[in-house]
């Protein structure tokens, strides 16, 4: 059996951050700049709080079966809460979504190297 490797993305909203915590995001904003977005196994957080209070984290997981993913969804969701409760930022309308890419179509790139392995 091979490992699937799964894409997940947890979207929300920050909700009644202080100053000072509206403050933070703003000095670290560079480091979470979408330009530098990266599913990783611990989750990259990208976000522009000074355009809209909107968050973005993307983590990468795998698993054995196809239903693997409904589990390594609610690690990333659980992941994302902890980040944000760890530092005290508020939250709303926190939702999630996944890809398992042994499922995702081949771009026209990948079918010509397939086809080409195959002759």
């Amino acid at each position: 059996m091979s490992t699937r490797t799964f894409r997940i993305t947890v979207r929300g909203a920050f909700d009644g951050l202080g100053t000072d915590q509206r403050a933070e995001l703003l000095a670290r904003a560079a480091e979470h700049d979408i330009l530098h977005a990266a599913f990783t196994s611990e989750g990259h957080l990208s976000y522009d709080v000074a355009a809209r209070p909107a968050f973005t984290f993307r983590f990468l997981d795998s698993g054995e079966e196809e239903e693997d993913i409904l589990e390594a969804t609610e690690r990333a969701e659980e992941s994302a809460k902890a980040w944000l409760a760890a530092r005290g930022y508020g939250y709303r309308n926190l939702r999630s979504t996944a890809e398992d890419l042994s499922q995702a179509a081949l771009s026209k790139r990948q079918r010509r190297a397939a086809a080409q392995q195959n002759v």
